[in-house]
């Protein structure tokens, strides 16, 4: 296994910058919507300040915070969602990286309460597993990472009711390309409920396809995206019973 060296706060600066521009791009994060954190070493975190458009920031915009939610560096205020990215950190340890985006389609469905957790697309199952609902709350406030409960802990992606989409992972670009990839399943899912039928995978299937993506995690631990990378044994046992009971 190669050895990676930790990421710069430089390095994890310009990422940050340019997650931003890619939400703003897709328009994942209109406005000043949306919000972007890292982890910088094991007691500090790297996040967007609040009313600055994804698009539009500079490295220089990003806010150093403890684990605590002190700033710690910066001349700017952290995004009022601070509070989310701090439980996400506290319940998921192997997280390196969360982005919150509101993607206009699953969007939709946080706000119609449809969870995205169906076994449809192959490639979901196996990079994503399930987009579970997480119930309403008033967004910058507790209620969010109360909100989350446990579902962070068995999930990279979640739905926030009437608010948007969190995903998490190793590094910003897997955190960002499971956003992209909970957009893409919903845009499916929607499509199939236009068509009027639904054609859900196998039991069989979907163990395979977990399975698959775990054997994929381990031939290549250094690839920023390898699916389940970091999730023990218990948590994938979980992963696919949660997914088979929509079966």
């Amino acid at each position: 296994m190669h050895c990676m060296r930790p990421p710069t706060e430089a390095w994890l600066r310009q990422e940050i910058v340019r997650v931003g521009k890619r939400l703003s791009d897709k328009d994942f994060a209109p406005g000043s919507s949306g919000n972007i954190s890292a982890r910088l070493g094991e007691g500090l975190i790297l996040i967007t300040p609040t009313g600055v458009g994804k698009g539009d920031l500079r490295a220089d915009d990003i806010v150093v915070v403890d684990l605590d939610g002190r700033k710690v560096r910066g001349s700017r205020t952290p995004t009022s969602e601070l509070e989310m990215h701090r439980a996400v950190y506290a319940m998921r340890p192997d997280a390196r990286a969360v982005v919150h985006a509101h993607p206009p389609i699953a969007t939709a469905f946080a706000c119609a309460g449809v969870p995205l957790d169906k076994p449809l697309a192959s490639e979901f199952v196996m990079s994503v597993g399930s987009a579970p609902l997480a119930p309403y709350a008033t967004p910058g406030t507790q209620e969010v990472p109360a909100s989350l409960g446990g579902l962070v802990k068995d999930h990279d992606a979640v739905l926030l009711a009437n608010h948007g989409v969190v995903t998490l992972g190793p590094t910003l670009f897997d955190a960002f390309a499971k956003m992209e990839t909970v957009e893409h399943f919903a845009r499916i899912t929607l499509a199939v409920r236009q068509l009027g039928q639904e054609k859900l995978l196998r039991e069989e299937e979907v163990r395979k396809l977990v399975e698959a993506g775990v054997r994929y995690s381990k031939e290549c631990q250094d690839c920023p995206h390898a699916p389940y990378a970091s999730r023990d044994e218990q948590a994938l046992a979980r992963i696919i019973d949660e997914v088979l009971k929509k079966l």
